[in-house]
C-alpha cells in the first residue's frame, strides 16, 4: 500500500532531463511510486513523455500533457485531461516556474518584461491551476496543492527581484486558498527550496557559486531533487492532514 493510492495528480513543470533530474520529475516518480496515477504536465514535450515511459516502465500510470501557463485554456484543459483519463483529480502539485537570466536584477535596473513574465507565468498560473483544479477536487471530497515557493520568497536580495516576488506572492495565494476552501475539504501549502542540484542547476552554477552556498549551508551538502519531492509527497499524503496554509523551507 502506498501512501497516494487511489489517487490522481497533476505536476507541472514535470520532465525528465537527459542524464539528469528535475523537481517536478522527481516528485512526479515519486507521487507514482506511492500509488498515484500521474499528468505530467510541462511546456516542453519531449522530456515530459521520456518522464511518462519511465513511470510507466516501472509500472505505473501516467500521461504527458502540454501546457503553457499563460494560457488559461491550456491550463483548463491540462486539469480535463486528469478528469478524461483517470476519473477525477486529487492532488495538485504547482511547480512550473518561470526563471529568469541576468534580466532578473535589482528594482532600478529591473527590465519590465522579465517583471511581467515572472508574475504571469509564477503567479496568474499558479492561481489558475488553483481556480480550475479546486472544484474537480471538491467533487471528490477535498484535495491537496502544494506549490513550489523559494527561499528568495523569503528574503531580500541584490538580484532576482522578479522571481522573489513572484514566489513571495504565491505563498501569499497559499494562505489565501488554505482559508477559503478548507472547510470543503482543500489543503493548500508551499515548498520553499534553496539551492536544489538539479540537471538544470548543474549544468548553469559555477564551482564557486556551489561552494559560496554550502559555506553557509547548515548541512554536509546542497539540497537534491529528492530533498523536496519527499516533503511533498509528504504534504500530498494523509499523514499530513492536519497541515494547510504553511510555507515550509527546504533548504
Amino acid at each position: 500500500m502506498g501512501r497516494l493510492d487511489g489517487k490522481v495528480a497533476i505536476v507541472t513543470g514535470a520532465y525528465l532531463p537527459e542524464g539528469g533530474s528535475s523537481i517536478g520529475g522527481t516528485t512526479a516518480l515519486m507521487m507514482s511510486r506511492e500509488g498515484a496515477k500521474v499528468v505530467a504536465a510541462d511546456i516542453v514535450d519531449e522530456p515530459a513523455k521520456r518522464l511518462v515511459a519511465k513511470i510507466k516502465g516501472e509500472g505505473g500510470k501516467a500521461v504527458a500533457c502540454h501546457v503553457d501557463l499563460r494560457q488559461e485554456n491550456q491550463i483548463k484543459a491540462m486539469v480535463e485531461t486528469a478528469i478524461r483519463e483517470f476519473g477525477g483529480l486529487d492532488i495538485l502539485h504547482n511547480n512550473a516556474a518561470f526563471l529568469p537570466g541576468p534580466s532578473d536584477r535589482d528594482v532600478v535596473t529591473m527590465d519590465s518584461a522579465t517583471w511581467d513574465m515572472s508574475m504571469e507565468v509564477n503567479v496568474r498560473g499558479t492561481m489558475l491551476a488553483c481556480k480550475h483544479a479546486i472544484p474537480h477536487m471538491i467533487k471528490r471530497g477535498g484535495g491537496v496543492i502544494v506549490n513550489t515557493s523559494s527561499d528568495g520568497s523569503l528574503v531580500g536580495d541584490m538580484l532576482r527581484t522578479a522571481y522573489g516576488v513572484s514566489k513571495a506572492a504565491i505563498n501569499s495565494l497559499t494562505q489565501y486558498v488554505a482559508t477559503q476552501y478548507g472547510k470543503q475539504g482543500i489543503r493548500c501549502n508551499a515548498v520553499s527550496p534553496g539551492l536544489i542540484l538539479s540537471a538544470t542547476t548543474k549544468a548553469n552554477i559555477t564551482p564557486e557559486a556551489h561552494d559560496m552556498v554550502l559555506k553557509y549551508t547548515l548541512t554536509p551538502r546542497v539540497g537534491l531533487p529528492e530533498d523536496i519531492a519527499n516533503i511533498v509527497v509528504f504534504l500530498a499524503s494523509d499523514e499530513a492532514a492536519y497541515i494547510t496554509g504553511q510555507i515550509i523551507p527546504v533548504d
